[in-house]
């Protein structure tokens, strides 16, 4: 009863606070972050278990054990649920399916990798896309409206996205794509259309015939998630993707993929999502908090709230810890500690990105103790003018970000913020931080109670103008 006490305690505090936080109620706040923890309830399995291999697959890389995944997986799930066994070898398969109280666990030194002939994600199922629902191809795992599954071990889930593949869909020749190849572009802005003229989702039908990539894992839906262990490669386009999902814990993670939108995780109108000891060394955002895009995002209005972010390690990619640019929905009491972050290929450290197109309120984030190496840009920045900018009728709001303990070594700013004259960012502290080797001044457009303490740049004391 004590700890649910503190967690309702907590949330009132961070949740829908339109007053100034001090750095000290911050302190505070960080101080009872175990509750949120301990209230993310992961998945427990009965003791059944069967194998792919009872029903057909081989492990030799060559036959199709799409057949043998779904049958092992609907047999356990028969059962009353339990762990179905990858085995040591290299299993193809199309799309998988997974169904409550399935725990899909990989042997050490196996390998599911997943066809890259689209009709393998067919039929279309009810997904989201860059932030927007519609009907498109199954992504490689996913899950709706499940409770208590799983996919753990140490074996390899490899996507095959790859120039010859899914990436050249982007339309880019840096991914392979030529003159006269299919492309997103039309799908994706016909989707976006469809969002904004309130087409219904089931209407919006894309899938065979279209070039909108699938995600790697999405549970949709979904209650008591767990990945812990496993490897990705190469995703089609987005990594992992819970989508309106409650309590989801990635652990011990690895993410890894070049390709174009291989964002590493992107948690979207989820609640309550830990993300710990996880690697990401990604073509796009690393972690990417999302809540829904522009009208659609408004229409569905649930906020992401409550993640946690601790023990990671960010390579290569657009950001590190990363908020929106889907940010219709709203985002909420974000916490990240304890990660490190450096490449030269990586953009960004923190990263806020949002527009008046997307709107939304962004709120109660709270960061401490980030050890980076290098980054291209900007250590923190938080943008109002990604991609439209000014451009739109939905005024975004950021409000209460706690900024403590970060040192970098390398950086063209330590800090970047620009947010709009009618609505500035509010409330900005950042305290105890040393930025190292920074090429250029911070650059600071309409920031309302921006403070600081204890800040060195270059050897300076960060002073406010």
């Amino acid at each position: 009863m004590r700890r649910i006490k503190l967690y309702l305690l907590l949330l009132f505090t961070v949740s829908g606070n339109t007053c100034s936080q001090n750095i000290d109620t911050a302190d505070g706040i960080w101080s009872s972050l175990p509750s949120i923890i301990q209230s993310i309830t992961k998945p427990d399995f009965p003791n059944y278990q069967n194998s792919i291999t009872d029903f057909g697959a081989k492990g030799d890389g060559i036959t199709d054990c799409t057949e043998a995944f779904r049958k092992a997986i609907d047999n356990c799930a028969d059962k009353g649920g339990g762990s179905v066994l990858v085995p040591e070898g290299i299993f193809l398969t199309g799309t998988i399916h997974l169904r409550s109280n399935i725990n899909l666990h990989l042997a050490d030194n196996s390998i599911i990798r997943f066809l890259t002939d689209p009709q393998k994600y067919l039929p279309v199922v009810f997904t989201r896309w860059e932030g927007v629902e519609c009907m498109n191809y199954s992504p490689l795992i996913y899950a709706y409206g499940q409770e208590n599954i799983a996919i753990t071990g140490h074996g390899i889930l490899d996507g095959q996205g790859s120039d010859s593949s899914w990436w050249s869909w982007k339309g880019n020749k840096k991914f392979g794509w030529q003159e006269n190849m299919p492309e997103q572009n039309t799908d994706r802005n016909k989707l976006f259309e469809m969002a904004e003229n309130n087409i219904p989702p089931s209407e919006r039908i894309f899938g065979a015939g279209h070039f909108l990539r699938p995600n790697f894992f999405q549970p949709y839906k979904c209650k008591n998630v767990l990945v812990e262990g496993i490897t990705f490669k190469n995703s089609p386009m987005w990594f992992l993707h819970p989508v309106l999902c409650k309590n989801v814990s990635f652990i011990n993670v690895t993410v890894e993929g070049p390709g174009p939108n291989n964002d590493g995780c992107d948690p979207e109108s989820s609640g309550n999502v830990l993300i710990e000891g996880c690697n990401f060394n990604t073509g796009d955002d690393c972690i990417a908090i999302k809540s829904g895009r522009n009208n659609d995002g408004r229409r569905v209005n649930v906020p992401s709230e409550n993640i946690i972010i601790r023990n990671c390690k960010m390579k290569d990619g657009h950001g590190g810890v990363v908020i929106g640019s889907e940010t219709s929905g709203s985002i909420r009491n974000i916490f990240a500690e304890d990660c490190v972050m450096s490449s030269p290929n990586l953009d960004r450290a923190i990263r806020i990105k949002t527009n008046a197109v997307r709107g939304g309120i962004i709120e109660n984030v709270y960061i401490r103790n980030i050890t980076v190496g290098e980054v291209k840009e900007a250590v923190v920045q938080i943008n109002f003018y990604y991609e439209e900018g000014e451009k739109g009728s939905f005024i975004p709001t950021v409000r209460n970000v706690f900024i403590r303990h970060i040192t970098s070594e390398k950086s063209k700013y330590a800090v970047w913020i620009k947010a709009f004259e009618k609505s500035p960012a509010e409330n900005i502290q950042i305290r105890d931080c040393t930025f190292n080797n920074v090429a250029d001044e911070n650059l600071i457009e309409n920031v309302m109670d921006l403070k600081t303490e204890s800040v060195m740049i270059n050897n300076k004391k960060w002073e406010l103008r």
